[in-house]
């Protein structure tokens, strides 16, 4: 279904994708050289995965599919957002735990969204 559509409006989605992630990332995550690096490594990964991708499945499929896994993750990470805040105001204020501690449920959570968004994705392009 995804696959007629013309690949401009393919590569729109996956902008607009990138876009809505990375944005909601900074603002999950206030550190000043995240919100510069961020963008540049998910493109980076995003170009990575569509270049693989092209000999199996072709650039339609690959651009919708990262889209939808870039919004699955966005979704995913949605419960965790307050600790991400809480890790970055401790190291703000000096506190270097040797590690962070997260609810098992939201990595369930974030890892459920991510294949069930990856399928539909999938499933949209055959």
């Amino acid at each position: 279904m995804l696959a007629s559509v013309p690949i401009e409006w393919l590569w729109l989605l996956a902008l607009a994708a990138t876009v809505i992630h990375c944005s909601a990332m900074a603002t999950w995550i206030p550190v000043r050289r995240f919100r510069v690096a961020y963008p540049f490594v998910m493109v980076g990964c995003g170009a990575g995965a569509v270049a693989v991708g092209l000999s199996r499945f072709g650039p339609a499929a690959m651009l919708v599919m990262y889209a939808f896994t870039l919004i699955g993750l966005t979704i995913g990470l949605f419960p965790t957002r307050k600790l991400f805040m809480a890790y970055v105001h401790e190291i703000d204020n000096g506190v270097t735990p040797a590690r962070f501690d997260h609810p098992r449920s939201h990595l369930v959570f974030c890892v459920v969204v991510v294949v069930a968004l990856l399928f539909a994705g999938f499933a949209l392009t055959r």
